[in-house]
């Protein structure tokens, strides 16, 4: 099976690089913006070897697992580029809960099966991590931002030993190859891309992605370097970042870190 772009993508133009076999789609995908190309284009492959997440965290795709990345040239500015995070948190929530549904018809309705939105950037199953997004974007041509989107999903296989336990949709049951799981991402990426609109639909994102959070109303710790901060997750704000509400009823903003919930909270451990 050969990987190919959903109808909805076609129809608007993306265009599809697929590998047998690469280091980092998103690398790759970086490397050609520096070399004059604008997307909006998708490279993909079944079988990553250098992958990284968050922090420079190795993420190494086994063959059969999806690596795909999306690059775009625009001009928006950094934080506004960082919003494509929610949106493409929102792509593979609704590409998973359509094959999902495809394949194992009712399995949604169990805690374990699902699927929400941990900020900033993971699709999780149940409390275990399905997906990883990674964000990157450096300055091109005539002004441009060029911003690849890293999408790793765990298909048929998940690593181990990660500060989040993860799991893959084999595990949970749901047979689906890479190939499959990229067509109907790729047209629900262009779904969303379209209410993004280069940041000003941000607002129609932010409320469909906190219906889709994970631990919304529930205690939280973040961790960012040597700083923690506690309390409750009470929303995200106009510009993605996480707001705490302390026990002492102050709002706080939190740009980044690593987030634990619930009785995990207190410990730093998921």
């Amino acid at each position: 099976m050969t990987f190919s772009l959903g109808p909805r993508s076609s129809a608007e133009g993306y265009r599809l690089v697929a590998f047998d076999r690469i280091g980092s789609t998103n690398a790759e995908a970086m490397s050609r913006a520096r070399d004059g190309e604008c997307g909006p284009v998708w490279f993909v492959t079944s079988e990553q070897t250098a992958g990284r997440g968050r922090r420079h965290r190795p993420w190494i795709a086994p063959r059969g697992n999806l690596a795909s990345s999306i690059l775009e040239a625009i001009v928006v500015s950094p934080s506004v580029a960082a919003t494509l995070g929610f949106t493409a948190g929102l792509a593979l929530d609704a590409a998973l809960r359509e094959v999902s549904g495809k394949t194992l018809p009712g399995a949604l309705g169990s805690d374990d099966m699902q699927f929400s939105l941990k900020w900033p950037n993971d699709v999780m199953a149940g409390r275990q991590k399905l997906a990883g997004i990674l964000l990157e974007a450096e300055t091109v041509a005539e002004g441009r931002l060029a911003v690849v989107v890293g999408i790793g999903t765990n298909v048929v296989g998940a690593p181990e030993d990660t500060p989040t336990p993860a799991t893959s949709l084999a595990a949970l049951g749901i047979e689906v190859s890479a190939e499959d799981l990229f067509a109907c991402l790729s047209d629900h990426w262009a779904e969303f891309r379209a209410i993004w609109d280069n940041g000003r639909g941000f607002g129609e994102i932010r409320s469909l992605w906190l219906s889709r959070a994970a631990g919304l109303g529930k205690p939280v710790a973040v961790h960012t370097g040597g700083t923690t901060r506690e309390g409750t997750f009470d929303t995200i704000d106009e510009t993605g970042c996480m707001i705490i509400r302390t026990s002492g009823g102050k709002r706080v903003s939190v740009s980044a870190g690593d987030v634990y919930f619930g009785s995990a909270a207190s410990t730093g451990a998921s």
